[in-house]
């Protein structure tokens, strides 16, 4: 039998089997869907759309129904300085509690889809995971927050680590690389180390597109990111709506849907195991296809 495309070029070692909540998450069969919920005024491409506790569950609901495995509810914005003005604001982890956790709690009494709380905040993450979360999804991979390691084991949280070059505020002000890949595997290795270290059991990674990259380092990034399948975690790719995927296509944020599933597929392709986006009944559509030929006999 002739071995599937990702067999080939992708899984150098299988990521295994993880249970996040009341779900198993089998990442040899298919690509996992994360919905991205932004709670938050100032987003880069959905900000202010969801900052009402009812819609914001009710939007939540319905990326399950289309297809969201996991539903990443975020109450700060990482937008960065640029093409986006000054870039996001942070706020307080009062704020942002008060943004995430009414949302939180409504998602986890009316589905058992597994919920991220997408925060650097020790804080933050305690109270999200107090209301019903079971990822914490640290921009910093554990980096910003000496406390999140620690917190993150202690409600036996999933964690996802990602790649980030400077803050928000910084990290798209000319980023330099020597060596890309090895920069970012070497910064991964780190967070997978501090987090073993604590007893968090379950990593997934996050190369961290549009953190600290150029459109040049995002290319390479989604060409390259089989090589990311050495260090033995998932891999999460979020490259929905961003900026790179705006510079080869001349589209606004809102005009990026095609752009976001070329990257999409591109990335199941050559590892990816999920998939953070904005268009869940789209992006899932394209996910079964990627799926079906990366798997084809």
């Amino acid at each position: 039998m002739q071995p599937s495309i990702r067999s080939a070029a992708a899984e150098i070692q299988s990521p295994g089997v993880f249970t996040i909540g009341k779900k198993r998450f089998d990442f040899s069969r298919r690509t996992f869907i994360m919905g991205i919920l932004n709670v938050t005024p100032d987003s880069f491409s959905d900000g202010g759309k969801y900052l009402d506790p009812d819609r914001a569950a009710d939007h939540a609901l319905q990326m399950i129904e289309d297809g969201a495995d996991i539903v990443d509810v975020g109450g700060e914005s990482t937008r960065p300085k640029g093409v986006y003005g000054e870039g996001a604001d942070m706020v307080s982890a009062e704020e942002e509690m008060r943004r995430v956790i009414p949302v939180i709690e409504m998602i986890s009494k009316k589905s058992d889809v597994p919920i991220s709380i997408d925060t650097y905040k020790s804080d933050v993450a305690d109270a999200a995971l107090r209301a019903g979360a079971v990822i914490v999804n640290d921009i910093s991979g554990l980096k910003f927050d000496s406390c999140m390691a620690e917190t993150t084991a202690r409600h036996r949280a999933t964690l996802v680590a990602m790649h980030i070059k400077g803050t928000p505020k910084t990290m798209q002000q000319h980023p330099v690389y020597e060596n890309l890949l090895q920069e970012i595997k070497d910064y991964l290795s780190e967070s997978i180390a501090a987090a073993r270290a604590a007893g968090i059991e379950q990593i997934i990674i996050d190369p961290g597109i549009g953190f600290g990259k150029t459109t040049e380092h995002n290319l390479t990034l989604l060409r390259s990111l089989h090589a990311l399948k050495e260090l033995g975690c998932p891999i999460l790719i979020g490259p929905s709506r961003k900026g790179f995927i705006g510079n080869v296509l001349e589209l606004p944020a809102d005009q990026r849907l095609e752009g976001t599933a070329a990257a999409v597929a591109v990335s199941i392709v050559n590892g990816a195991n999920i998939v953070r986006v904005h268009d869940v009944k789209e992006m899932k559509r394209v996910a079964l296809v990627a799926d079906a030929i990366c798997r084809a006999a």
